[in-house]
């Protein structure tokens, strides 16, 4: 099946990609440009796209963060998920894919299951050409998706995970805290470089 897979860089997106392509899936990645403090992860984006040979597609959306001024959210774009899946289905429908593939699992307000769901409901009803809305991560615990990357052979050293965009990951913001923790729990070695090491770690 040909799918429209959005990609951002980072090991959720990465993993996805991986999985769908080890499952016959005829894939085109897409990554959007929203203005995002990390956007160091594009450049994995594409990565990822060059070693699955697959066809990419990056936008530039740097416009979207002008709608994120004056608003009590802090390094958050509301209603972001929505306005990216609409440009995925839009894509979807131009390349004539089936479907749209996410790699979100469901901890953010914005990728729960029953947004999701509302969101597919809402483009069956929009589009005369009924695209499928695939989720295969949505279920997964962070150590889950790590466990299955590495069942995969991911390039670790070759996502983005820190909410920065400096040269190496913090290793101490909340995603980077994740993905540490979940490396460990599983016994294994993370190998991208943190600026902070691990608490009782020289």
């Amino acid at each position: 099946m040909k799918i429209v897979a959005m990609v951002s860089g980072g090991t959720d997106s990465v993993v996805m990609a991986h999985h769908l392509a080890t499952q016959g899936h005829h894939l085109h990645l897409l990554a959007i440009d929203y203005g995002q403090h990390h956007r160091k992860e594009l450049i994995f984006a594409a990565a990822t796209a060059h070693r699955l040979d697959t066809p990419y597609d990056e936008i530039d959306l740097r416009a979207l963060r002008a709608l994120h001024r004056g608003t009590p959210h802090t390094g958050h774009i509301p209603n972001r998920n929505a306005v990216l899946l609409s440009i995925a289905f839009a894509l979807a429908t131009s390349t004539t894919a089936r479907a749209v593939a996410i790699g979100t699992r469901a901890q953010d307000p914005d990728t729960t299951p029953e947004l999701l769901r509302r969101f597919r409901d809402m483009q069956l009803t929009a589009d005369p050409e009924p695209l499928d809305l695939l989720t295969p991560l949505i279920e997964l615990p962070k150590t889950g998706v790590i466990a299955l990357g590495t069942e995969l052979g991911i390039p670790w050293e070759q996502t983005w995970t820190c909410l920065h965009g400096d040269e190496v990951h913090c290793g101490t913001c909340a995603a980077c805290t994740e993905r540490r923790a979940a490396f460990t729990t599983l016994g294994l070695t993370d190998p991208i470089p943190y600026r902070e090491p691990l608490p009782n770690h020289p």
